[in-house]
């Protein structure tokens, strides 16, 4: 009960200004990037909007990372793009409306299968990200937003470039949103910098009826951001295996990418307030708010690190950002969709202009000299992956898995043996470095089977049996001596060590030294 008492965390201190101000630029924020990312498998804005009010409101309430900002993502947004193609492939003729039943069917699984890995506690596996590899998805992403921001200066509906007096009226207005956003917190810290830098752009542009790109023009025609609450939306779907069987794969990639992103961007709001989040009621909320999304007209999608740290930034630490953000979004729609609508796009690009700069990690270029070279590869090619093909999951996975190999193969040349003869005429190979499926054949040169003595000690108390392959060396070297007479015996072994070779019993010396017991770290 005392948990869900202090579900606001109001128990510390809270600055309310900061929080309601950071979360009133927020919402700001949110809109243009909500039109845009449903836009991209070509829902209605509101659409968009509908998630990012669901999702920021019950993951701030709900969700493991106080200050960090939930709503509608391009990385799940480009997923559905797939499942649309299929569903027009397998139903020709499908219309718009029954598609997005089928896409809210697929969030609210997703939200499921997220749940279950927050009850199973998969979110603790997140550390196992090499640092290098979040270098590399935070740099890339900063390219992301960077990059994303440059549709902004063509022509609408074109690829041409503004020209004379609007592109430079453009060029001027986001280079004075990000003067104000980078210079006013040097004169004062009182209001947010960037919900000042929007007001004061805004209102010069409506103040004096400057023709420029606005929040309007980035919709399509006839669009609007003004709606009501979120209707209900139960899915009507055929309840058969051949609907889960179409669905199912998207709602686990829409699950995977939307955990990945979220603990990686509640990872990095820990080292910038310095305080620890988590994981796993992290993976429930986001589960949760993808439920509700689906059921109430929402695309779903995931923590959002642009105004994740446009919010901390700001000084927000607290769950009442992100909810006033949320309720600030919902009110724009109801209530300041025609204000809203009348917003500079110059000020929000401006803003995500500073946001990108924040992001990349600038101190990562000093580590090129500092860092092993493998780990400089797996972050230039992090970096590369996530800016070139957007799909965060897959840059991180293939970051992970570079590092795996990489930390393998060098702990694969690790392994020695130091060899020596007592009085008793017993060879001992005493071996260093861990014994795994990289280092069984360094392993295996280390012994001189015809030329040692009758009897052996191979001797693992600086060493350790990883896995199965480490089995099959040790399985190999012991059939070695004993086609040929020789006895061998294992020592100091660990229990965990002998439990793999329960088929090898009857060589396994009694003497046995037993190691700690290791084990993933684990949430408390």
């Amino acid at each position: 009960m005392k948990k869900y008492l202090n579900l606001f965390d109001f128990s510390q201190k809270v600055n309310y200004k900061t929080e309601i101000l950071s979360g009133l630029t927020v919402a700001l924020a949110l809109v243009p990037e909500a039109i845009a990312f449903a836009l991209i498998p070509g829902f209605s804005p509101l659409t968009g909007l509908y998630a990012a009010f669901v999702l920021a409101l019950i993951t701030s309430i709900l969700g493991g990372r106080p200050g960090m900002i939930s709503g509608a993502t391009g990385a799940v947004a480009v997923i559905f793009i797939g499942l649309i193609l299929e569903l027009k492939e397998a139903f020709p003729g499908i219309s718009p409306e029954n598609i997005l039943h089928y896409v809210f069917a697929t969030v609210i699984i997703a939200g499921l299968l997220q749940i279950t890995a927050g009850l199973l506690r998969l979110g603790k596996f997140i550390r196992l990200v090499p640092h290098p590899v979040m270098f590399g998805f935070v740099n890339g992403l900063a390219i992301i937003i960077f990059m994303a921001q440059f549709p902004n200066f063509y022509e609408k509906g074109t690829k041409d470039l503004l020209s004379g007096s609007a592109f430079w009226i453009m060029l001027g207005l986001t280079l004075l949103t990000m003067l104000i956003i980078w210079g006013l917190p040097k004169i004062t810290k009182a209001l947010p910098s960037s919900l000042v830098a929007i007001v004061v752009v805004s209102s010069i542009v409506i103040g004096f009826g400057i023709d420029t790109l606005t929040v309007a023009d980035t919709m399509r025609e006839g669009e609007t951001i003004k709606g009501g609450f979120p209707p209900l939306s139960i899915p009507n779907i055929p309840l058969t295996l051949e609907s889960l069987r179409l669905i199912l794969p998207y709602a686990a990639i829409v699950a995977g990418v939307g955990l990945i992103e979220s603990l990686l961007t509640l990872n990095i709001i820990d080292e910038i307030t310095e305080t620890r989040g988590s994981g796993n009621k992290e993976c429930i909320a986001q589960g949760t708010a993808n439920i509700f999304s689906g059921f109430l007209s929402g695309m779903g999608g995931c923590a959002m690190i642009g105004q994740s740290l446009i919010n901390t930034s700001a000084g927000a630490r607290a769950r009442l950002s992100g909810i006033t953000a949320a309720i600030m979004l919902l009110v724009f729609i109801m209530f300041g969709s025609s204000l809203i609508e009348q917003l500079p796009m110059a000020a929000l690009v401006g803003l995500m202009f500073m946001v990108a700069i924040g992001t990349f990690e600038w101190a990562s270029f000093k580590t090129f000299r500092k860092m092993p070279t493998s780990d400089v590869i797996v972050m230039i090619l992090v970096t590369l992956i996530t800016a070139i093909t957007h799909n965060l999951a897959v840059a991180v996975l293939f970051g992970v898995i570079i590092s795996a190999l990489a930390y393998s193969w060098e702990n694969a040349k690790r392994i020695r043996a130091r060899k020596y003869i007592d009085d008793n005429g017993i060879k001992h190979y005493e071996i260093f470095g861990p014994l795994f499926f990289g280092s069984t054949t360094a392993f295996s040169e280390k012994f001189d089977v015809q030329n040692d003595p009758v009897e052996v000690v191979i001797d693992f108390q600086e060493s350790r049996v990883a896995d199965m392959s480490a089995i099959e060396a040790l399985n190999k070297i012991t059939e070695r001596y004993r086609k040929i007479g020789k006895k061998v015996h294992l020592k100091h072994l660990s229990k965990d060590c002998r439990r793999l070779l329960n088929n090898a019993d009857e060589i396994i010396d009694v003497n046995v030294l037993e190691d700690p017991t290791y084990k993933v770290v684990v949430d408390k």
